[in-house]
């Protein structure tokens, strides 16, 4: 048995022991948090940088005397060899396989989602969570050769060969709307699994079915997440570019008929990036204003995303 006087000395040094170890704690905790602040701040550098660099050489293209920014946003052909700069046809090339993307990613994504997390069972979850992941995990390059040989010649021979030409933004929009297919089904059921189940077994209660719960209870509750997965998807959709460049087609052009050769915002800047256009010059800087508009529309598709989001927000207990 220890004396009494041991016993005093061990209480008396354990305050002094337990403030050398909350220092010690804390310190680590800092250090950690400075690293954690460090890669955030790291990522809004890479993100300022990034914006800087488009608007130096976005400027150099709007400076030149041959571009006029009424003529840019309003144009209706672009042909920067003989100094036409509407960037109409662009941006209405991209818009036709966006659209065709969303009309078929969103229905056949959000009901996935809904037999994922209202109907199918732990097997077949199984079985069809590893398939999407596949198609996301897919290069994108792979999409657009499936573009090329697989969906436009089905488009032929369903609408005839006159009809449809080889290379299409129909072509590419359908292909799109299959590569965005796992973002919408995977984020659209996350949320659709976020809705509690409280409302489920009250509108069981109250004699819904299961259709007409999934329906007009958890997809209503859902709305906030669902509303930011598709514009989400929009914006991935927009910002594709190897589909679109070898599927959708290389010349710029202004027409609303899905089965005919327009060229998109990505694919021209894939063109002259990759071809013999000098340096600085305005075709090159064009690529950069080009740029900037694609930034400009997602960053408002994510504003109104998270718009969107905060006016269907709903919390439960």
């Amino acid at each position: 048995m220890r004396p009494m006087a041991f016993l005093e000395k061990d209480v008396a040094s354990m305050p002094t022991q337990n403030t050398q170890f909350r220092k010690k704690h804390r310190l680590h905790e800092r250090i950690i948090e400075a690293i954690m602040f460090l890669f955030a701040l790291f990522s809004l550098l890479i993100t300022v940088g990034i914006v800087v660099i488009l608007l130096r050489e976005s400027y150099l293209f709007f400076s030149d005397p041959k571009v006029n920014l009424l003529g840019f946003l309003t144009g209706k052909d672009w042909q920067p060899m003989i100094d036409q700069f509407g960037f109409l046809p662009l941006l209405n090339a991209t818009f036709t396989t966006s659209i065709i993307a969303m009309l078929l990613g969103i229905p056949v994504g959000l009901f996935v989602a809904v037999y994922l997390a209202e109907y199918a069972s732990d097997r077949m979850r199984g079985i069809l969570k590893p398939t999407l992941e596949v198609l996301a995990g897919i290069p994108t390059i792979v999409y657009g050769y499936f573009a090329l040989t697989f969906m436009t010649p089905l488009l032929r021979m369903l609408f005839g060969q006159e009809r449809v030409e080889i290379y299409n933004t129909g072509s590419a929009g359908l292909v799109i709307g299959i590569l965005v297919l796992p973002l919408i089904a995977t984020m659209a059921e996350d949320a659709i699994s976020s809705v509690p189940k409280e409302l489920r077994l009250a509108s069981y209660a109250l004699g819904g079915t299961k259709i007409e719960t999934t329906f007009q209870v958890v997809i209503p509750a859902a709305l906030s997440g669902l509303s930011a997965t598709f514009l989400l998807a929009l914006s991935r959709a927009i910002g594709e570019t190897m589909v679109v460049a070898l599927a959708a087609g290389a010349g710029p052009k202004l027409t609303a008929d899905p089965f005919k050769a327009a060229e998109t915002i990505t694919g021209y800047i894939v063109r002259i990036s990759g071809g013999d256009v000098s340096y600085n010059s305005v075709d090159y800087n064009s690529i950069f204003a080009l740029g900037l508009v694609l930034f400009l529309i997602t960053f408002t598709l994510n504003l109104i995303s998270r718009k969107i989001s905060n006016v269907f927000h709903q919390e439960y207990e």
